[in-house]
């Protein structure tokens, strides 16, 4: 039998962005490293305002910023995974937990970068 497609719901599609800012929420109130990334998007806005960035500098900033943020939150979507799935020790989930985290750490890596590279020269 075939599937019929289904029709656009405005109530539906509402209801997918609020599970979507229920994930920020919990995002923020389950970890801490969310909070440091906050404060430092807070920083570099008040930044880009006071050295009045491009907006090439702000599209590339804003990037960077949504890049960590999308990381974390799917690093603590695995964790919370692999804890459900395996709440007892296990290497391999280990390994798991250690690859999302890296990948945190490379987008804030790539984050402070763009930063020192849009702001060290305007700070200079």
């Amino acid at each position: 039998m075939k599937e019929e497609k289904e029709k656009f719901s405005l109530k539906k599609r509402a209801a997918s962005f609020r599970f979507a800012f229920q994930g920020i929420k919990t995002l923020l109130q389950s970890e801490h490293n969310a909070w440091i990334h906050l404060t430092a998007t807070i920083l570099v806005f008040c930044f880009g305002f006071y050295f009045k960035i491009s907006s090439q500098e702000w599209m590339t900033v804003c990037f960077a910023i949504g890049f960590v943020f999308s990381m974390e939150i799917i690093n603590t979507a695995f964790e919370k995974l692999c804890d459900f799935v395996s709440p007892e020790k296990h290497e391999l989930i280990k390994q798991i937990k250690d690859l999302s985290a890296a990948a945190v750490l490379i987008a804030a890596i790539t984050a402070f970068v763009i930063g020192c590279i849009i702001f060290i020269p305007k700070i200079v």
